[in-house]
């Protein structure tokens, strides 16, 4: 795949784990996505780059001061060339402020909010950092979806943020998921929204993997747990799992 160096508004750019244990996590990730890792030092709170062939993939970072208690997982931040805007209509929306707008040095600015579900998700302005310089391929980012139970609410307020269009897969009450898409390529979904009975709404990860067979095995070798033995999918074969500090998340492999 070419190097990416640009998002539209509302496309998932970037993702990053907050773990209480980064080495533990460079030991598990490494071998399973071909990610080599720069410690950005104590000026970026330990913020470490996972490279994959010398691209900023995504990164991992330790709970920030006052908050050791955060939970294991990660967590993906949205494009937006107006993040103050964005960030603004939030709360008229529904969903709850966390982290006002705030300037990252040399890569961009930021901010963190709760959707009405009370799905945690970052917003990304950027300067010198885009994103994600590799997605879609082995070793990266290569979808993102919210599940919630309450797809009608999500739709309605990430809708507000980013006037995504939707298509519904499935019939909408069995099984009920929506594709987002935006305005200038209606034809390309850039993220999805999945109904689900747990009560618990969270953003999850996907990562593209050479094999995913392989994949599970090396979870299980690595100190993580496979949720669900890898099973065949139209978008590719996948593997539902915790990493080694408990944070979920699915490999796919990818052509």
């Amino acid at each position: 795949m070419p190097v990416r160096d640009s998002y539209p508004d509302g496309a998932p750019c970037w993702a990053d784990l907050t773990t209480s244990d980064p080495a533990g996590a460079q030991a598990f990730y490494g071998p399973i996505l071909g990610w080599e890792f720069h410690d950005n030092g104590p000026a970026y709170g330990g913020y470490t780059m996972c490279l994959r062939g010398g691209r900023p993939a995504a990164a991992l970072m330790p709970p920030p001061p006052g908050a050791e208690q955060l939970p294991t997982m990660w967590n993906v931040y949205f494009s937006t060339s107006d993040l103050d805007g964005v960030y603004a209509k939030v709360a008229n929306a529904g969903g709850k402020p966390v982290m006002g707008p705030h300037d990252i040095p040399g890569a961009g600015r930021m901010a963190f909010a709760f959707d009405p579900s009370g799905a945690s998700f970052g917003l990304w302005q950027p300067a010198e950092h885009f994103g994600a310089a590799v997605i879609g391929e082995a070793g990266a980012m290569c979808w993102n979806e919210l599940n919630t139970p309450d797809g009608e609410t999500a739709d309605a307020f990430y809708g507000e943020l980013f006037a995504y269009t939707t298509r519904q897969i499935g019939d909408g009450k069995d099984f009920d998921y929506t594709e987002w898409r935006l305005p200038d390529a209606p034809d390309t979904p850039v993220c999805g929204r999945n109904r689900t009975a747990d009560p618990q709404p969270v953003w999850s990860t996907y990562f593209g993997v050479a094999e995913a067979d392989r994949a599970a095995a090396q979870v299980a070798e690595l100190g993580g747990r496979v949720l669900r033995d890898p099973f065949d999918t139209p978008y590719g074969r996948m593997v539902v799992c915790t990493d080694s500090g408990g944070a979920a998340l699915t490999f796919c492999q990818v052509p």
